[in-house]
């Protein structure tokens, strides 16, 4: 059975590239006039030329997102589960080559965490971890699902990437979306961000979508680490691979995210520096693209960013994340994955969201639906 491999192989990055960069002002302002667009008006939305457009690109995309959204913007945050890994990514702080406390969860400090955040009104909770099959396998998986289940009505998962039967049983153990990133879609420089462990394997990690796409997850979640490579290419890939997946499993919604490289323990420097309003560019872009698609803005991001994005184009935040396992009460001083930006609590989050006119969502009425996908 196909996979998104043969698409991939189709498109080249250097032409892609250079498709994107020769994109003209008078292309972008035919892109913009359309009422439908494809992936190739993606392309050219995300070139040099639509900055001098953005203006125009943000009011299209506010327009467009409370259209099919309304004025909500739904709130989880982080559960880390454990930060041991298998894998050296020269870009983490969890890379199997940083020398570190290794630490992960147990089933009381799992529950003390979540109380944690229950406390906070929460109702979705997103549970990663770091890429250790032995110590972080499907068997510990299920079990932290089991315990949490009775006390989150969505539960999300980023965690290593697993073969089809595995993500069927996430979905039966009532996970209700998985994340999962490639990085980066530049194959010929993926192995030296990736020199050892699972990860490193490209085409293993190209085809994970298609496996939980296979696996009838309700919702999947891609994006691309913002600073490994040129993220105009890299995000035409992404989308690319979107697409591919909206066509194919069609019952399946999907979501993406803009996670931009951040200081963490023995980590690279970005090798290209994406500027806030480059960001803003390509959440635009996203948005007048696919309408449908689901936009998240974590704590990453500035406070000043996340402040002025929402009412352009996003649907869902992060908010007052912890990026080390026990972060919230467990180990407040393990290390993290990434440092965050935003610190704020999450009674102030709600406070602003609610100050700039939306509702704060806890919970994810659609996926009281969620049985209806497949049917």
């Amino acid at each position: 059975m196909s996979t998104f491999k043969e698409t991939f192989a189709a498109h080249d990055w250097n032409s892609i590239q250079e498709k994107i960069y020769a994109s003209t002002k008078e292309d972008v302002k035919r892109v913009l006039q359309k009422d439908r667009h494809q992936l190739e008006d993606f392309l050219v939305l995300l070139s040099p030329a639509a900055e001098a457009s953005l203006e125009q690109m943000a009011q299209l995309a506010r327009s467009i997102t409370q259209r099919r959204f309304g004025k909500t913007i739904q709130l989880y945050a982080p559960l880390y589960l454990s930060n041991e890994c298998q894998n050296i990514c020269t870009y983490c702080g969890f890379s199997m080559d940083n020398k570190l406390k290794r630490k992960t969860l147990s089933d009381s400090e799992l529950m003390m965490e979540a109380m944690a955040l229950k406390a906070m009104g929460l109702q979705h909770v997103l549970l990663v971890s770091g890429e250790a099959n032995k110590i972080v396998g499907v068997d510990y998986f299920q079990n932290a699902i089991r315990l949490l289940k009775p006390h989150f009505s969505q539960i999300s998962i980023e965690v290593q990437p697993l073969e089809q039967d595995e993500y069927e049983l996430m979905q039966q153990a009532g996970v209700h979306t998985v994340l999962v990133y490639q990085e980066t879609y530049h194959q010929e420089v993926y192995k030296a961000y990736h020199p050892k462990g699972k990860k490193s394997n490209f085409e293993y990690r190209l085809d994970t979508p298609d496996r939980i796409g296979k696996a009838g997850i309700h919702k999947i979640g891609l994006g691309v680490l913002l600073g490994l490579e040129d993220w105009r290419t890299d995000s035409f890939f992404n989308a690319s691979h979107i697409n591919y997946l909206q066509k194919k499993y069609w019952r399946t919604k999907y979501s993406v995210s803009f996670p931009r490289l951040r200081p963490a323990e023995g980590i690279i420097e970005p090798n290209f520096v994406m500027e806030d309003r480059h960001l803003l560019q390509l959440i635009c872009a996203y948005r007048i693209w696919n309408p449908d698609l689901e936009i998240s803005i974590s704590t990453r991001e500035s406070e000043h960013f996340r402040n002025n994005i929402i009412p352009i184009g996003v649907t869902t935040m992060s908010a007052a994340s912890k990026t080390n396992p026990g972060g919230y009460v467990v180990d407040p001083q393990s290390l993290e994955q990434f440092e965050i930006s935003d610190e704020r609590s999450m009674e102030t989050i709600i406070d602003l969201i609610r100050s700039s006119g939306y509702d704060p969502i806890m919970k994810d009425w659609d996926g009281a639906y969620s049985g209806l996908q497949n049917s």
